[in-house]
């Protein structure tokens, strides 16, 4: 037997890598005689390096860069085997994870970092960009990204506009005279799995603003913001970005990275499933094996589960997706390839001990031996 295993991580408790290894483990423990190939796989936010790093024989790279608060900090990209193709996670330089919660303020929050990662990649040659955009901190569109590459801001003084959301409000024009030449010869896809419009009613102020500390009051001065800054874009460089779908992701980083750098927005599980050969696996496969956290009706928008489940159906696998728990209406996953869900919860707890590194595989572990378990159990009764 064949058994393809490609999950998510378990955020803020199992890496993808850790949850595919615990559970052809389990698996092992009845079947210890099948052909497994694991692949941990990202959708573009957490994990997405690693999962990448790993598929391409590549390594990490840690740098020096500016959080979201504009304290100096360190961070990380991968790069693959041959170095031709970086990877990297806005979230890692420019996310929520850097930002205490008593601290987050979409108004201040840059992405300076995300353009310093993009910098130290292409000082050591990378002309290849693969951009994770889920998870940030900021609601700047992009601007202190642009600004770490060589990208002018400037306000009616001809100075350089200051960090975050709010100083987007003093720019009066855009000069792209000294952003650096290298960038012309690269290529950029961007993982994005989010189609929203820069602004408006389901912009990136109004959706993704809450939870960077916006208030109301916040979201409409941002969300006016955004709106000059397409009107800039538009007036400078003959670009209209304002309702064009993907560009209010990460608060406007997917507008900034179309613009700029004319990248492409692609949803994350289809860059990353197609660099996998995922196709090729799943077709020569007997059982796929997917998983996240929590699997609800959110799943089927872009998250790995549904993108695994995709490709299993267009050749008729089975597939059964073990996460971490199961949320409302589930059950809308089944149509998508789907085959049966399992939550590898055995009893009730808080959120703290479902997410404890130790408790979760334990638990994976016996949810993935007890499933294989039942798939013998059915064999013989069949």
């Amino acid at each position: 037997m064949k058994i393809v295993i490609a999950p998510d991580s378990f955020k803020e408790s199992l890496s993808a890598s850790d949850i595919a290894s615990t559970i052809k483990e389990g698996f092992s423990d009845i079947y210890p005689h099948a052909q497994y190939t694991l692949l941990p796989v990202a959708d573009g936010g957490e994990g997405t390096v690693e999962a990448m790093v790993h598929a391409l024989n590549g390594h990490i790279i840690n740098t020096t860069i500016t959080d979201p608060l504009g304290e100096k900090g360190s961070a990380f990209y991968g790069v693959s085997g041959d170095n031709q193709c970086a990877i990297i996670e806005m979230a890692a330089a420019s996310g929520l994870e850097r930002v205490p919660l008593n601290k987050r303020n979409a108004k201040i929050t840059t992405s300076y970092g995300t353009g310093e990662l993009i910098y130290d990649a292409l000082d050591k040659g990378t002309r290849k960009f693969i951009i994770g955009i889920g998870g940030s901190a900021t609601n700047d569109g992009g601007a202190g990204m642009l600004q770490a590459l060589g990208v002018k801001l400037l306000d009616k003084t001809g100075q350089q506009i200051g960090y975050g959301g709010q100083a987007l409000a003093d720019l009066v024009n855009i000069d792209i005279s000294e952003m650096d030449s290298r960038l012309a010869h690269c290529d950029f896809e961007v993982a994005c799995d989010v189609t929203n419009p820069l602004t408006g009613e389901n912009g990136a102020s109004a959706i993704f603003g809450p939870q960077k500390g916006a208030s109301k009051e916040d979201i409409t001065l941002l969300d006016n913001n955004l709106k000059h800054f397409a009107k800039i874009i538009k007036q400078d460089l003959n670009i209209d970005v304002e309702h064009i779908p993907g560009t209010g992701a990460a608060g406007g980083m997917g507008a900034a990275l179309l613009a700029f750098l004319n990248a492409k927005l692609r949803p994350g599980i289809e860059i990353i499933t197609e660099l996998l050969n995922l196709d090729r696996l799943v077709k020569e496969a007997d059982l796929v094996i997917t998983g996240e956290g929590r699997l609800d009706h959110q799943s089927i928008n872009g998250k790995v589960p549904i993108g695994v489940a995709a490709i299993a159906k267009k050749h008729d696998k089975p597939v059964i997706a073990i996460v971490g728990s199961l949320g409302d209406k589930a059950e809308i996953v089944y149509p998508y390839g789907i085959s049966a869900m399992f939550s590898i919860l055995t009893q009730i707890c808080t959120l703290d001990e479902a997410l404890d590194a130790t408790t979760a595989k334990k638990n994976l572990f016996l949810s993935a031996r007890n499933i294989a378990a039942t798939i013998k159990i059915g064999s013989k009764i069949a």
